[in-house]
């Protein structure tokens, strides 16, 4: 049996299409010999700086807040809390259309059994420093030219990761077609000089 691999996303609760791409992560390491690992990047802190539209950047403004509550979270209790609280915060917010704030922290750190006070970190920058450590190290690879999801996933040449933005997909393949999806995803992002494969999106997300 081939030993297990561990396959890195970096994700911002806010964004829908990281949330779909989390979910077939999941499907796909019930089909592959792979263990999903969570981590915090920031679209707030990506497009820090920015000319954005108006709309985009109130979104922005609100969206500190959980990325900082996951990064208190993640220094509290270490990277493997990230992996339920991703899916109580990203449940809350795009399957429950329950608005951004302190309510929506404090039950999803309650949905996983985590201290509520960790809202707190919400309104706070005391862990900024460390939200852009570990934004920093999910966006170097790829640049800062894209957003989220960003994947590290093991290469064909032993030891030596490749990092890409995607993939983009709706709604999140189940089962083998998850799989099979993973397996077309690794070939070309292995490929040296492959770059990007892009068609316009006609569909929003869907959380099927």
């Amino acid at each position: 049996m081939a030993e297990r691999e561990t396959v890195d996303m970096w994700f911002d609760p806010i964004c829908p299409w990281a949330w779909v791409t989390s979910r077939w992560l999941l499907e796909v390491e019930k089909v592959r010999e792979l263990d999903m690992r969570f981590h915090v990047m920031s679209l707030s802190v990506l497009n820090s700086g920015r000319e954005v539209p108006e709309q985009y950047a109130k979104l922005l403004e609100t969206g500190w807040g959980p990325v900082r509550v996951c990064i208190a979270a993640e220094r509290e209790h270490g990277t493997a809390v990230l992996r339920d609280l991703y899916t109580a915060l990203g449940t809350r917010i795009h399957l429950g259309r329950q608005e951004l704030g302190r309510q929506l922290y404090v039950d999803a750190l309650t949905d996983v059994g985590l201290d509520p006070a960790l809202a707190d970190a919400a309104e706070s920058t005391e862990f900024d420093e460390a939200l852009v450590a570990s934004h920093n190290a999910g966006m170097k690879p790829v640049g800062t030219d894209v957003g989220t999801p960003v994947i590290h996933a093991p290469g064909p040449v032993p030891g030596q990761p490749v990092a890409f933005f995607g993939p983009v997909v709706t709604p999140a393949p189940k089962g083998e077609a998850a799989g099979r999806l993973w397996d077309g995803v690794v070939l070309v992002a292995g490929t040296p000089g492959f770059y990007e494969l892009k068609r316009s999106r006609d569909e929003d997300p869907s959380f099927d």
